[in-house]
């Protein structure tokens, strides 16, 4: 019997060892999630995994479309894949469905909100820092990423969102005092400028105020979305207590320029996401440097490193600087966005680097509120 096998062998050639779907996942199980630490087998991000003799194709499912690590995964995914004996062509399709908190009460008793997985302040605590510039432009690269976007501007005394953005395709009814919110470019968008004529004060009280943003997260059909970015107002007083009392709000980014005396107030915004128990997700810079025509050098003009300062000092992550370009401005007042008009520009790298940041730290958030990581403590310090 030997000298019949090992004539078989020379003759048949030793026979390949058999691919399997378990095989494909313990190789797999090495690749590790940088955010959430663990590994993509573990998170059950590979799914339909399917063999065909020596081709392998499979999907991996990511917790957002903004995920900006989705590359360098899938590349570590086809890697692996190739090395293992009997493989010889590998595709691997990158997917994602957006992780949302665990339902809320005010979730549940809202129709408006039941499909949208999560909601993200963006607040700065005063005027003037481009917080509705960074609201804008979150909701395009988020959108631009596949994801489905809600922007909502509740600042109602000084709306800008129209300004800044096209909207083409229009709202219309869906019953009796509900509407469906126009779109610009795929984004569902709605302000309360969009319900006055240009250059028109609105006079309201505070309650008044209160009342005209409910109606906007109550009466509005959102639709399913996997992101809704409000856009909230200076201060902390009326409105940003409806909204909370309204909506169940998943977490905060914080908007600041570096200098001291913007940071002033924000702390004073940090202040109150800690008391309405909203997790502030982290800081974005605006305003971080200036790099003029012909020089290389950035001109810090409002000082530098506050908003990474505050980041440390509260424990939360920083998303990101934002540079100083005019065409930012230009185009805000066009109403054209930086991330889709000009993609490669700095601002618009950054502001696209600020949104994958911000679709991170959700992940992280939901994850562990899911109780799906159950190795990783996210700590929010105060």
């Amino acid at each position: 019997m030997g000298l019949f096998s090992s004539i078989k062998d020379k003759v048949v050639g030793t026979p390949k060892p058999l691919l399997t779907e378990a095989h494909i996942k313990s190789a797999l199980s090495v690749v590790m999630d940088p955010d959430l630490h663990q590994d993509i087998v573990t998170l059950g991000f590979v799914r339909a995994v399917t063999i065909n003799g020596s081709s392998v194709s499979l999907e991996v499912n990511l917790t957002t479309p903004a995920c900006p690590v989705k590359e360098q995964l899938k590349s570590q995914v086809e890697d692996i894949l190739k090395a293992l004996p009997g493989v010889s062509d590998v595709t691997v399709t990158m997917t994602a469905t957006t992780r949302a908190p665990q339902v809320s009460a005010a979730a549940a008793t809202n129709p408006s909100l039941q499909h949208v997985k999560n909601i993200i302040a963006v607040a700065s605590g005063k005027g003037g820092v481009g917080k509705s510039t960074t609201a804008v432009n979150l909701a395009f690269a988020l959108a631009k990423a596949g994801s489905k976007v809600g922007l909502l501007d509740a600042d109602v005394y000084g709306p800008s969102v129209p300004r800044m953005v096209r909207i083409t395709k229009p709202a219309h009814d869906a019953g009796p005092n509900v509407i469906v919110p126009p779109e610009s470019d795929g984004v569902k968008v709605l302000s309360a400028g969009m319900f006055s004529q240009p250059g028109e004060a609105t006079i309201l009280r505070g309650p008044m105020a209160g009342n005209v943003v409910k109606q906007f997260l109550t009466q509005v059909q959102w639709g399913e979305l996997d992101y809704l970015i409000i856009d909230y107002p200076p201060g902390t007083g009326d409105i940003q207590l409806t909204i909370s009392q309204t909506a169940p709000v998943t977490g905060a980014v914080i908007v600041t320029t570096p200098q001291e005396v913007s940071l002033i107030d924000v702390r004073k915004a940090i202040s109150m996401f800690k008391t309405l128990k909203v997790p502030v997700l982290g800081v974005i810079e605006t305003m971080s440097y200036f790099v003029c025509d012909g020089c290389d050098k950035k001109h810090e003009i409002f000082r530098s490193g506050g908003g990474e300062r505050l980041a440390r000092e509260y424990g939360v992550a920083f998303l990101g600087g934002i540079p100083l370009d005019p065409r930012v401005v230009i185009g805000g007042d066009e109403g054209t966005v930086q991330v889709q008009s000009l993609p490669d520009s700095p601002a618009a790298k950054a502001y696209s680097g600020a949104a994958g940041a911000v679709a991170q730290q959700l992940s992280i958030l939901n994850s562990v509120d899911s109780g799906a990581l159950n190795q990783f403590v996210l700590e929010w310090k105060h």
